[in-house]
């Protein structure tokens, strides 16, 4: 069963597909989320952020929530992630970013939380900085490496990417080539060592951990704001990224003008249009892929959700019926749980 959860408002979406057909419903949230993380070993267990209320923890798919346990200092809770790999006292290990920059573990399904202070001793720390509020940043996003459960990753909005090889007890700055104002992380089973990067300058990769990148633009201009990007579970260097020309045309639907992007083996990227829908008007889009079906993309914004089957050529518009509300509204947290029964 292919299931997916995003947030838009003061609600969470669960888009699933029943007997052939996609299903949408909506299940309100405490808060506005702004991220969001599925535990895919807990059922029904989702972990949501927000900008002023802490982090909150579902057990049955959202349709309830409650607080999580005590120890992230910081009721901004602007990212969060659950570890593909390390396990304790039977929870996948969760971590969660705040603003003003931390970063906080959680061993127990998130009832309690102990800080990761050694992130903020990095060199770069004083040059780090949000322009809408330059007096401070925060964690972005959180990408525990699905090769080694001692690697993890974070981007700082806006400082770069972050990397500890020791569960987050301490850390090495970013590095030359890599992109600073970082959105989203990502890792490939099929490609240790390999890190994908979307960011406000554009695209960089590393082949080796993190330890070098190269920026990769070609093809990109003039949409080098890169918000999501979601790679191709059966081709490693098959990606999608979704791009705007810059942040005042990226996310607000008012004004947003973003379109996909697509890079194949080692080429420039090129922009994707088949089955989509203009620029105008379309808010960035949230992306992911499925785990193990190849050639599988999924894309979700103010317009529609969108599914790719032959590694994001070409897309269609899955007839749900699509709320108006949400045709004003950003989204924010895109994940996909896909699991046998």
């Amino acid at each position: 069963m292919e299931v997916l959860y995003f947030t838009a408002g003061s609600s969470v979406y669960e888009i699933k597909k029943e007997e052939q057909e996609w299903v949408m419903e909506e299940r309100r949230t405490p808060a506005p989320f702004l991220c969001l993380a599925a535990d895919p070993s807990q059922k029904g267990r989702l972990y949501g952020g927000t900008f002023n209320e802490g982090l909150w923890i579902s057990n049955d798919c959202g349709k309830t929530w409650t607080a999580a346990g005590s120890g992230i200092s910081h009721n901004r809770v602007m990212s969060v992630a659950v570890s593909p790999t390390e396990v304790k006292n039977g929870y996948h290990v969760v971590w969660a970013g705040t603003e003003p920059s931390g970063l906080f573990r959680s061993e127990d399904g998130g009832k309690t939380w102990t800080d990761c202070p050694g992130l903020l001793d990095l060199p770069s720390k004083s040059a780090w900085s949000f322009p809408p509020r330059p007096y401070t940043h925060h964690v972005r996003w959180i990408e525990p490496d699905i090769h080694d459960e001692n690697r993890i990753f974070v981007g700082i909005e806006l400082g770069g990417v972050m990397k500890s090889e020791d569960k987050g007890a301490s850390w090495e700055d970013r590095k030359p080539h890599s992109q600073y104002d970082c959105h989203t992380l990502t890792t490939h089973a099929q490609a240790p060592g390999r890190i994908y990067e979307a960011a406000g300058g554009g695209y960089a990769e590393s082949f080796d951990a993190g330890n070098t990148w190269q920026t990769v633009n070609e093809g990109l201009a003039p949409y080098n704001y890169l918000v999501h990007i979601a790679v191709d579970a059966g081709n490693a260097d098959t990606m999608v990224a979704a791009a705007a020309q810059s942040p005042y045309e990226a996310y607000d639907p008012a004004h947003a003008r973003t379109i996909l992007v697509r890079r194949e083996d080692g080429a420039s990227w090129s922009p994707v249009e088949n089955g989509l829908p203009g620029a105008e008007g379309s808010s960035v889009f949230a992306l992911t892929s499925h785990p193990s079906e190849s050639g599988a993309f999924y894309a979700v914004n103010n317009l529609g959700f969108y599914l790719s089957y032959d590694a994001g050529q070409t897309w269609e518009r899955v007839p749900l019926e699509w709320p108006d509300y949400l045709k004003t509204k950003r989204i924010h947290g895109f994940v996909m749980i896909a699991s046998p029964d």
